[in-house]
């Protein structure tokens, strides 16, 4: 898939947080995302709801959204805000796909620097650092992952993981 090297008219670029300012701004966002769904079961209506309300709590969120479980060893786009995602990826391949494959949180710090196409799936060049975490249903098995990059290096750290753990854990889990 090739991409624009230009960001889209309509994303903003990526601004990072101090880790202070980064638990302050999950605090609201987990807020308003729990207020909002209260007891809602539909697995969609919560994925939608946490895109949209991350997105706008965190700066440095350029591209949010699930990859869904299809099959034994595929992952399918699911709800997102951004730039167009990679509709399909295997488990094992890039990020996201090895997250599945592990069912462990991965934190890259510039994805330029992974070997492109294995380590990691170019869809939009603007995207520069990454987090992928698994998201659980109550049964245990495995909804999907939870993707975020940012426009920026380094945006993603413990802060951010065990936030979004957490989150994805009380709404799904």
């Amino acid at each position: 898939m090739s991409a624009a090297t230009e960001m889209p008219y309509f994303i903003k670029p990526s601004l990072n947080l101090s880790p202070a300012e980064k638990e302050a701004a999950y605090a609201e966002a987990r807020a308003a995302i729990l207020a909002t769904l209260g007891d809602e079961a539909e697995e969609q209506v919560k994925m939608v709801t946490i895109n949209c309300l991350l997105k706008t709590y965190l700066p440095y969120y350029y591209w949010v959204g699930f990859y869904l479980v299809r099959g034994e060893d595929q992952l399918v786009v699911g709800p997102y805000q951004g730039t167009l995602g990679c509709l399909y990826i295997k488990f094992g391949r890039g990020v996201c796909g090895s997250v599945a494959a592990s069912g462990k949180t991965k934190i890259v710090v510039d994805t330029h620097a992974l070997e492109q196409g294995k380590e990691h799936i170019a869809c939009d060049p603007n995207s520069r650092s990454e987090i992928v975490v698994p998201v659980w249903r109550k049964d245990g098995s495995l909804l999907g992952v939870f993707d975020v990059d940012s426009s920026l290096e380094g945006s993603f750290d413990e802060v951010d993981q065990i936030a979004l753990e957490s989150l994805l854990s009380a709404v799904f889990g």
